[in-house]
């Protein structure tokens, strides 16, 4: 331990010489260094926010969500022939809720264009009939004051609306919108709740910032001739997604009397593939940015690498005394490896500072917009730390390790004729 710690000493004296006499060429290598770490680390960053932005978005209508839609069938089954139109009615949802474990929700879906009016605000969108388990189904979550529907809402077929942030803009500007009255298609509707504006890269029939939404029974009361446009379930857990896939398949393959296995008979959309392909594109974005950060910082370390390769030459002479002297290959290649370290380490932590600075700054900038949003913040990680440090640390070893192989391969007689 005393002879590491003599030579760790050793090293950090002959770096401050080194620095005296090579002032200007060590500085421009260490921030060639700084300039590597603050390119892979930003680009990295960027790479992590707009992974967590395209997550989010991806997730926005909803964590594993399936939505069902009326199909025909593709197979002949049980006597019956194919080609038969399989719908989705409203008791199919209190059958699938029963009967399926595997979901954690289910919820009808109603939807129409409708006129909905506020003063002499009018606007003309897209209204959905639904059950109270919707708003947790699709992350429609109030802003503070409001609430989404409920059961009650829907037992008495009460005319109260959930409505989109930007439909809400729309029609009442920015006023409170909680407690006011609209008018849809010339019934009056209280507002009960005003969504929170969301992120979303998946959807259909549209985004729900500009959809208003009433109980399903309301729905129906109003439009005598409604029938489903779909049916709207989430897994328990992710995990039995494909489980209550299977079951939906099958309570209504029996009811309907089709094929289990005939999975045109029903028109489905699993949202997981969807979030499966986005985390793979993000992956595969962080991976191309991070190898273009590493090349740059590879430039600095060949920078370190020269340094070194230099500074055995200059050192040759009192290599040869040392192996002379019966020195080691170890206690010879030692100071120029974390010379060598020390050089990258200093480069690396001013890279690192800086780009935390960048980063946070860039946090505080009032940047609004729908790209700002798709794009996101730039997000350091203990994963991108992990990754910055071990290209940090081989670039490093390598930088010092072949410049110390060359120095313990000189031949002691021959050094010390060196001049």
């Amino acid at each position: 331990m005393r002879t590491l710690a003599a030579e760790i000493a050793l090293v950090l004296r002959l770096f401050r010489d080194d620095v005296a006499h090579q002032r200007k060429r060590m500085g421009m290598t260490m921030f060639a260094i700084a300039w590597g770490t603050l390119s892979i680390v930003l680009l990295l960053s960027f790479g992590e926010g707009l992974k967590q932005s395209l997550s989010a978005g991806s997730r926005g209508m909803g964590e594993g969500i399936a939505v069902v839609w009326p199909g025909a069938t593709t197979k002949a089954w049980a006597g019956l022939p194919s080609g038969r139109p399989i719908p989705i009615r409203e008791q199919d949802v209190a059958l699938v809720r029963s009967r399926v474990p595997a979901m954690s929700g289910v919820s009808v879906e109603f939807a129409r264009q409708a006129a909905l009016d506020a003063g002499e605000k009018s606007v003309n969108t897209r209204l959905r009939g639904v059950d109270p388990a919707f708003g947790e189904i699709r992350n429609l979550f109030p802003q503070a004051g409001g609430r989404f529907l409920n059961e009650r809402d829907l037992e008495r077929r009460r005319r109260v609306v959930f409505l989109g942030d930007e439909l809400a803009r729309d029609l009442f500007g920015t006023e409170d919108v909680v407690g006011r009255t609209v008018e849809i298609d010339r019934s009056a509707f209280l507002v009960v709740g005003v969504a929170q504006d969301k992120l979303m890269t998946s959807m259909y029939s549209g985004p729900d910032r500009g959809q208003a939404t009433i109980p399903a029974t309301t729905f129906k009361s109003m439009y005598t001739d409604a029938r489903p446009d779909n049916m709207v379930y989430a897994p328990a857990n992710p995990e039995l997604g494909d489980t209550a896939k299977a079951e939906l398949y099958r309570v209504m393959g029996r009811k309907y009397r089709f094929d289990p296995e005939d999975e045109r008979a029903l028109g489905l959309w699993d949202t997981r593939e969807n979030q499966r392909i986005t985390l793979n594109i993000t992956l595969g974005i962080q991976i191309f940015l991070g190898i273009i950060g590493a090349l740059t910082l590879l430039v600095g370390g060949m920078g370190v690498a020269n340094i070194m390769f230099a500074v055995v030459k200059e050192r040759t002479r009192e290599i040869g005394v040392k192996m002379a002297l019966g020195a080691k290959a170890r206690q010879v290649m030692l100071p120029f490896v974390l010379e060598a370290l020390l050089m990258t380490v200093i480069g690396g932590l001013a890279g690192t500072s800086l780009s935390l600075g960048l980063i946070g700054l860039i946090s505080i900038l009032p940047l609004e917009g729908e790209a700002f949003d798709f794009v996101g913040n730039p997000t350091f990680s203990p994963a991108i730390a992990a990754a910055t440090a071990l290209i940090l640390g081989t670039i490093g070893m390598g930088a010092g390790y072949f410049p110390a192989r060359r120095a313990a391969s000189v031949e002691p007689a021959v050094s010390l004729r060196y001049e």
